[in-house]
């Protein structure tokens, strides 16, 4: 891990938070390259109604379009779905760097089976946040991972 790793992570932590506060899913993601962020973007499936609004994916639409992604990083405050995951291979994002995979496991095998580097923080603020949504909200979280 790289020491710009934990502040990229705590800049989508604070995404994340901002989700959380608006009544949505406490997920956050930065896209990274060269060390700046060119894209941010928190989960709104909630406040706008929109099933794919999901942080990664309002991450990279903040960023508009690019030449190409096999230059950047990924900031995750979660591991990714399966959704988000098919579009980091998709676009041939390198790395991907997840603040936890604790409340839910998403798809890092996935991932690394397509050559992603993928490193897990194990983000302490990313997990906390996470579980409070789960006790506070079990129908919402259920919903976002296709649970009855």
């Amino acid at each position: 891990m790289l020491d710009k790793d934990v502040e990229f992570m705590n800049e989508a932590y604070r995404l994340a938070k901002k989700s959380y506060d608006e009544g949505g899913l406490p997920i956050g993601a930065v896209l990274v390259r060269g060390g700046e962020i060119i894209g941010r973007g928190h989960n709104q499936r909630v406040q706008k109604g929109d099933p794919i609004a999901h942080g990664e994916m309002d991450c990279l639409r903040n960023a508009g379009r690019q030449k190409t992604y096999k230059d950047t990083v990924l900031y995750t405050s979660l591991s990714p779905c399966m959704m988000c995951s098919g579009t980091i291979v998709q676009f041939g994002v390198p790395r991907v760097v997840i603040g936890e995979n604790r409340t839910f496991g998403g798809n890092e095998e996935f991932l690394k089976s397509r050559g992603v580097q993928v490193d897990i923080l194990d983000h302490p603020e990313c997990i906390a946040l996470m579980e409070t949504l789960q006790a506070e909200k079990p129908e919402l979280w259920a919903e976002d991972i296709g649970e009855d």
